[in-house]
């Protein structure tokens, strides 16, 4: 992988307030982490019916792992190129209000394809209204002076490209303890939708330790505490699959740095907009906010 571009790290670790302008990212270079970590394990993918095989059948804010039929060459997801690993294997998202379902097609030699479409089945989110309270109060100077310049961070670190195993692995839960806030729950403040809650929150005490949930590449690593997220980590698995951690006390990792499933990556907090110390855990899969809690499976 190629050496950082200058312009790219001042970007990641200190851009100006105000700014909002962020240059194509080339790769980031993977630094070894600790050779004591525990020994990866690859998810299995069971074959279920129909043309592909997936781990797990498609569902609103879920993410699958899939095996596309022998010789593909290329495949489209809903009209979008996905990428395709040298063994066939894939991952792919649908988001809190995908659609009901998804048309996979993959394209082999000689013109031939092979497509098939899918079933994304509907969940039932947690959505609670509070009819005499507004959405919030008019924001400050000081949030509408940094928050661009937050906004291009985050922008400019999912345009990174990184080369990593982490999303065939099995996962593990970052850290455990007492869910305090699931993913897709909304409140309806006097008639206007707020934002959907887009991770898991785990509750447990400022400073406990939390862990990669499977190798990636650390591609943000704040280097002071964001207005909403606070000290904020991301860390993408490969294959456009992202882990986000919200509100940590401290962050172990510079940007840059590979992690190894089960690794310390940081600690808990409640730095930015946070009523209590919590891990705020979301993924991503390219645009897609994906929900932790069946991917990981049971704490």
């Amino acid at each position: 992988m190629k050496l950082f571009n200058t312009a790219l790290v001042a970007l990641a670790l200190g851009i100006l307030p105000g700014s909002c302008i962020a240059a194509p990212p080339p790769k980031p270079i993977a630094k070894p982490a600790s050779k004591s970590q525990p020994r990866r394990v690859e998810a299995p993918i069971p074959v279920l019916n129909g043309k592909f095989a997936l781990d797990r059948n498609p569902e609103q804010g879920g993410i699958a792992r899939g095996q596309t039929p022998a010789g593909t060459t290329r495949l489209v997801v809903n009209g979008e190129a996905v990428e395709i690993a040298p063994d066939g294997r894939f991952v792919i998202g649908f988001g809190r209000d995908y659609a009901s379902s998804v048309l996979i097609t993959a394209f082999q030699p000689g013109g031939k394809s092979v497509s098939e479409q899918m079933t994304v089945a509907k969940r039932a989110w947690k959505v609670e209204s509070l009819p005499t309270l507004k959405r919030f109060s008019q924001p400050d100077a000081e949030f509408e002076a940094r928050r661009p310049g937050e906004l291009a961070q985050m922008n400019a670190s999912r345009r990174i490209a990184v080369t990593s195993d982490g999303w065939r692995q099995k996962f593990r839960w970052p850290v455990k303890g007492r869910i305090s806030g699931v993913f897709g729950s909304q409140r309806i403040y006097a008639g206007e939708p707020g934002s959907p809650h887009s991770g898991v929150d785990v509750a447990v005490p400022t400073g406990t330790p939390i862990v990669a949930p499977a190798d990636g590449v650390v591609i943000l690593a704040a280097s002071a505490p964001f207005t909403l997220e606070g000290n904020l980590l991301i860390v993408n698995h490969g294959m456009g699959l992202s882990s986000v951690f919200l509100h940590l006390s401290r962050i172990d990792v510079k940007l840059g740095d590979t992690v190894k499933h089960g690794q310390a990556i940081g600690a808990v907090g409640m730095t930015g907009r946070a009523t209590g110390p919590h891990l705020h855990w979301g993924m991503r899969w390219k645009n897609e906010r994906m929900d932790p809690q069946p991917f990981v499976g049971p704490m």
